[in-house]
């Protein structure tokens, strides 16, 4: 039988309260990061730099770790790291009594995390660390800690009031320490001078990965490019670009070289009794757009969302080699 009962909506005075609630945790998370800010202005920044020149003078990699939330944490600041040119992993921290220390050479760097600095599980890297002269990099809120005492350099976040309301629940502080990972990451980005191309050679997937190949990757060539030499009727012309399907036909010189490209726009714009008995000269938007092969595939969106055109075509010396289409684009998942 169907239920009787009246189905549940939320007032407007719930969700009043769910943005209020909202608020209040950004402002509050906001105002651990900014306290961060005025910290690293501070005494802060230069433990901060230190921190960044170890790293960058480690033969080896960075082992970033961490337990409960602090782990979580650790594990994004290891991939940001690895995925912007600084070697790095994540080791559990109490996974490391049960094997995984051997992860970690004498090469290596630590990044120990730990709001409290008194996780009793950090004591076997602690040890370890000690034992076989590994330097490590205390991320914690209390330098005066166990763990504070025992690192060689000691990033001490400050004290934040945390967004739940019994100041319980990690909130301000976990977005502390991945602020914290972010900086240092691209610190080091920075300072070696990481280049958008070495970026592609770890993140090959995804759309990242599509923005981060060439205008060659996603060109059409040869036979697909809609193609006029000049003086040509426009009745070939319109014939060309309805047999390639992109909306436009490029006009070339004899040499090959773009002078002019018409789109649909053109037509609409020149639409008269004898348009089909013209040529093309007389229709071609002049100087067009384009663009080299060797161009990133996101410079190249960014060239069609300025120029607000949905088609570019791609040249060598002038010449004409490609034409790229944003739905080939979208298609590639690149737009």
């Amino acid at each position: 039988m169907p239920s009787s009962k009246p189905l549940m909506t939320q007032s407007s005075g719930s969700t009043s309260d769910s943005v209020e609630s909202a608020l209040r945790t950004l402002e509050t998370e906001s105002g651990g990061i900014n306290a961060l800010a005025a910290a690293l202005r501070g005494p802060l920044g230069a433990t901060f730099a230190k921190a960044v020149e170890l790293i960058r003078n480690a033969k080896g990699r960075v082992i970033v770790t961490g337990l409960g939330k602090s782990g979580h944490m650790a594990r994004k600041i290891a991939a940001t790291l690895a995925s912007t040119g600084t070697p790095a992993f994540f080791v559990h921290t109490a996974e490391a009594a049960h094997g995984d220390l051997g992860m970690i050479t004498t090469d290596d760097v630590i990044m120990a995390l730990s709001w409290s600095g008194e996780q009793p599980e950090m004591k076997t890297l602690v040890n370890y660390s000690a034992r076989f002269a590994i330097p490590m990099i205390a991320v914690t809120s209390n330098a005066s800690s166990s763990l504070g005492q025992a690192a060689d350099i000691v990033i001490e976040l400050p004290k934040a009031r945390e967004a739940c309301p019994h100041n319980l629940a990690p909130t301000t502080s976990t977005m502390m320490q991945v602020a914290i990972g972010d900086a240092i990451a691209i610190a080091l980005l920075e300072g070696r001078g990481f280049t958008a191309l070495e970026f592609a050679h770890f993140h090959p997937g995804g759309k990242l990965g599509a923005m981060l190949k060439f205008v060659r990757d996603y060109m059409r060539t040869g036979a697909e490019i809609p193609v006029k030499s000049e003086g040509t009727k426009m009745s070939d012309a319109v014939v060309e670009m309805s047999a390639k399907g992109l909306g436009c036909v490029c006009i070339v010189n004899d040499a090959g070289e773009a002078v002019g490209i018409i789109t649909d726009g053109d037509l609409r714009r020149h639409m008269r009794p004898d348009l089909l008995t013209v040529t093309v000269d007389e229709i071609m938007t002049r100087q067009p757009k384009s663009v080299p092969p060797s161009m990133l595939a996101s410079e190249m969106i960014e060239v069609l969302n300025t120029g607000k055109i949905t088609t570019l075509l791609v040249t060598e010396a002038d010449k004409v080699v490609g034409i790229v289409h944003l739905h080939d684009l979208l298609r590639a998942g690149v737009a």
